[in-house]
Order: structure tokens, then C-alpha cells, then sequence
């Protein structure tokens, strides 16, 4: 099949799924009937291309257009603008139709004209700089501008912008990283903080965009964090030490192993494929996620000495009184870990045969 008969049948597929989305409206995924199942056998389409492409069309349901018509464009300084984060920002409110400029570090000499007749200031900075800056944004900052910043850490920031900028305020924490091309179920912790018309358009726009918004107060958010981020993060910081410590050959672990597994290796590969200060700052933000790490650390010591000890009935004792903790969480938790197995199955199986594509070598000329 030529690439222009691949093209034509592309461009069918756009139609048909485009109806389909439509027609989902209403409607959950769920199994296929018996008469689709006896279709796809006849094609010869596994099942599992069909699943993703009701699920699919159904999460489509989730997105709407950023800007309404009748909306107006608003304008909007995003401060240490050239960052990742920054740079998704930039993108998802570029695609909305609203006009955006950057302030980075060499711009404070521009910074009066930058920050003149914006709707919304975003700071976007490291959190070891956040404080300052916001102090340095509200100097130029028009009083009916919405001072916003997407740090980790709420309380501090917050409870700054309130104090130095007299307008609309409010703090955001996308609880995402780079990669992402969307909002599309993406968590953004939000903590109101003065004048929520100035802002709600911005929120809209996430919300369009299919984002799982959640309203918190800043200090539950930082209380919060302490679990989400510094623990998590430094669990999966000091697996990934003890891996390249330990000489442990990676690429040849994965070849024997499970799918789940290769999740695993990802979010600590993810990891150390980003930027070290950001995860640095959020393991080392304040008290309260240092002493938790502490204690975590612990834990850890306990359960190996436990280990060393060969103390079997303690390991089985300590799981079963954490399972608990758990409770039905772990329904849902083997619900959707065999979804990303699945997911991750299929990605796998893709890459073997493109890869098999691509290695392959014409056969030698024969004399």
C-alpha cells in the first residue's frame, strides 16, 4: 500500500472518529457486544484496538474549545517565560487565542513595559526565587492584574502575593511535568486567593482543556505536598541512586522482566532525565518535608533490619497493618494499573515491530 492509499484511509479515520466522538456524548465505554466482538474477528482487528478507541473517543468528550467566541483576548506575562512549565503555559494560552509575552532574567530592564495593561502576571521561577520575584513583579504590576504563581509550595507564596499586590490573586500547582500537550487529566491544585472574577477565565481554560482542577487551602496543599511530592520523590530519587550505585545493568533488567516493571524503571528514569535543582528544592523545601523523609528513611531501616534479622512473621505483620491504610484504594489501584499495563503492552508491542521493520537488511547479492 503506497503512503498516498495510507493517507486517504487517515484522512477517513479523522471522519469517522470525529462522528464518533459526537455520538459518545452521553455514553460510558464498555465491553463490546457480541455482534462488534464477531466484527473484529472477521477483520481481523484485536480487541484491544477497538477498547482503546471507545475509551479514546469517550475522553475526547472531556475537552472543549479554550476560548468561548464571545471572550475577550486577554493578555498575559508569563515571568521566567523560557522555562519548560512556562513554555506549556505558553502554548495552551497562545492556542486560545491570547497574546502572550515573556519576562526572563535580562528582561527587568523591559519589565515596566512587559507587565503594562496585562490581565494576568504568572510567575514561573525556581521556588528558591519565587518569594523575591513576586515582590520584584508587584512593583510594575497594574492593580487589577491577577498576580499568579505555579510553585510547589503554597502557603509562603500566597500569603506574599496578598501582602505586596493589593489586585486579584491566586496560586496555582500544575502537578504535572514537561511532556504533557494538554490539561487533558491533568491535576492543577488551586488556592483561591482575592478576587475570583478576575481570574476564573484562566480557570475555565483549564477546565476546557480537560483538566482535574481541585481547590485547596494553602496550607492543607503544603501538608499535602509533603506525601505527594517530597516523600514520592525521594523514594524514587534513592531507588535510582541505589541502582547505579548497585552497577544494576538497567537495559538487560527490562528485557527480563515484567510490563509493570518497566513502569517502575520509567518514573525513575523520568526522573533523573530532568532538572536536578527543581527536585533538589522540592525534597529540601522546608521542615516539614525534611523531617518526613527523615522518618521515611527510617522505615526503611526498620524494614531491612527486619530483612537481615530473616524476620518473616514482622514483614508479614507490617503489610498487612499498612494494608489497611489502603483499604479499597486497592480496588481501584489494580483497575487502573492493569489499564497502564495494557496501555504500556501495546506502546511495547509497536515498538517490536518497528523495530523489525527498520533492522531488517536486503539479503547480500548472490554470485
Amino acid at each position: 500500500m503506497t503512503d498516498a492509499s495510507l493517507e486517504s484511509l487517515d484522512r477517513q479515520l479523522i471522519q469517522l472518529l470525529s462522528q464518533r466522538i459526537r455520538r459518545s456524548q452521553g455514553r460510558s465505554p464498555s465491553t463490546s457486544s457480541l455482534q462488534i466482538e464477531q466484527e473484529l474477528h472477521k477483520a481481523g482487528v484485536p480487541p484491544f484496538v477497538w477498547n482503546s478507541l471507545v475509551t479514546s473517543c469517550t475522553a475526547a468528550l472531556a475537552t472543549h474549545p479554550l476560548r468561548l467566541p464571545q471572550e475577550p483576548q486577554r493578555c498575559i506575562t508569563l515571568i521566567g517565560g523560557r522555562g519548560m512549565m512556562a513554555q506549556f503555559f505558553r502554548q495552551r494560552l497562545e492556542a486560545a487565542g491570547h497574546e502572550v509575552r515573556l519576562l526572563g532574567r535580562q528582561d527587568w530592564p523591559q519589565a515596566r513595559d512587559l507587565l503594562q495593561g496585562i490581565d494576568l502576571a504568572l510567575v514561573c521561577v525556581p521556588i528558591d526565587r519565587t518569594l523575591e520575584i513576586i515582590r520584584q513583579t508587584a512593583d510594575y504590576l497594574p492593580a487589577t492584574a491577577t498576580l499568579a504563581d505555579i510553585t510547589s509550595l503554597k502557603g509562603p507564596m500566597v500569603e506574599t502575593m496578598l501582602a505586596v499586590h493589593p489586585g486579584p490573586v491566586v496560586g496555582l500547582h500544575p502537578m504535572f511535568g514537561p511532556g504533557v500537550e494538554s490539561f487533558l487529566s491533568q491535576k492543577v491544585v488551586i488556592c483561591p486567593g482575592r478576587d475570583r472574577p478576575a481570574w476564573q477565565w484562566l480557570i475555565d481554560l483549564m477546565a476546557r482543556d480537560g483538566g482535574d482542577l481541585v481547590e485547596s487551602l494553602p496550607d492543607e496543599h503544603d501538608q499535602m505536598m509533603v506525601t505527594v511530592q517530597a516523600i514520592r520523590h525521594f523514594a524514587t530519587f534513592g531507588l535510582g541512586v541505589f541502582l547505579a550505585e548497585d552497577g544494576i545493568e538497567v537495559g538487560r533488567s527490562l528485557e527480563l522482566s515484567s510490563p509493570i516493571y518497566r513502569l517502575g524503571i520509567d518514573m525513575v528514569s523520568r526522573l533523573f532525565g530532568q532538572d536536578a535543582e527543581l527536585y533538589a528544592d522540592i525534597m529540601l523545601a522546608n521542615e516539614e518535608r525534611r523531617g518526613a523523609i527523615a522518618r521515611l528513611a527510617q522505615t526503611f531501616q526498620t524494614l531491612a533490619d527486619q530483612v537481615q534479622a530473616k524476620d518473616r512473621q514482622g514483614l508479614i505483620a507490617a503489610m498487612e497493618a499498612a494494608s489497611e491504610t489502603f483499604g479499597s484504594e486497592t480496588e481501584r489501584a489494580v483497575r487502573e494499573s492493569d489499564r497502564l499495563i495494557e496501555a504500556m503492552s501495546i506502546l511495547l508491542a509497536a515498538d517490536r515491530v518497528v523495530d523489525s521493520t527498520t533492522s531488517i537488511s536486503p539479503p547480500p547479492d548472490v554470485e
